[in-house]
């Protein structure tokens, strides 16, 4: 079983999730355990294998939209902490911009803190699934 650093995966993570689906990629070498980025927008120094994306050594590290951790997420946490706010939230996500005008409303809330800790949380759960289901072992992170 191929064992990583947490902190690995998470930055990985984060950088697949930092622009739209298929912007940015991340890999993980089940065999050796090193992690290959690509992106379509970044040019980045690292030479990576030519079959990065269709050789079964590779384990592309997920999109948080893949792991429900986008507008989702987003709608969970509203109906936990702001119920009578959900429509008014789902309304949010059908218009460009949602996620800042988001952050914008939990400010204004007094709840932008705890969006953090509960979008930081439901990523490190979802990755820890995410790991056990493709092998590897965290070294960092309890499992």
């Amino acid at each position: 079983m191929l064992s990583l650093d947490f902190s690995e995966i998470r930055n990985a993570f984060e950088f697949v999730s930092s622009g739209s689906r298929d912007e940015n990629n991340a890999y993980v070498c089940k065999k050796t355990g090193v992690i290959y980025w690509t992106s379509t927008t970044l040019h980045l120094e690292e030479e990576v294998p030519k079959d990065l994306e269709t050789s079964l050594d590779y384990v592309e590290v997920p999109h948080k939209n893949e792991l429900k951790l986008g507008q989702s997420l987003a709608l969970t946490f509203i109906d936990q902490t702001l119920p009578d706010e959900y429509n008014f939230v789902a309304s949010l996500f059908r218009k460009r911009g949602a996620y800042r005008r988001f952050k914008d409303m939990l400010q204004y809330q007094g709840l932008l803190e705890k969006w953090y800790a509960f979008e930081e949380q439901a990523s490190d759960d979802a990755l820890l699934a995410w790991c056990q289901e493709n092998e590897i072992k965290l070294i960092d992170k309890e499992q």
